[in-house]
């Protein structure tokens, strides 16, 4: 089987392609950014905390735990992984942490959560 790279249609358009590989090129950066928020947005927990967060600002691990019925402990681990990811900010009050989203992911979030609380999505 051969890799060819090219289109084989007689009249492809390579202007057309050559611009579409030049936008992919130029917003490299920014896809490679949405693509790991999304990833870590495609665990319904972590949606749902990144929901919360968009919607109240900022929550700390036991407000959340109280929210979604889980353990501090579980909550605190997907709290971490979405700070790893760069997408949490913390903010520290005495011994308690507050979490709240990062002004860039914010505005990447909210058409999304715009939908949820707007509209019936099909089950």
């Amino acid at each position: 089987m051969e890799n060819n790279q090219t289109c084989s249609r007689i009249f492809a358009n390579k202007t057309q392609i050559n611009g579409c590989k030049k936008k992919l090129q130029t917003n490299s950066t920014a896809f490679q950014q949405l693509s790991s928020l999304l990833a870590l947005a495609g665990n319904e927990v972590r949606l749902k905390i990144l929901f919360l967060l968009e919607e109240e600002h900022e929550l700390c691990p036991c407000d959340i735990a109280d929210i979604l019925e889980m353990s501090i402990p579980a909550i605190s681990q997907h709290l971490r992984k979405m700070k790893d990811g760069n997408v949490l900010q913390t903010r520290r009050s005495g011994q308690t942490i507050y979490y709240s989203l990062k002004t860039e992911h914010l505005n990447l979030l909210q058409p999304l959560f715009k939908i949820v609380t707007t509209q019936k999505i099909p089950a």
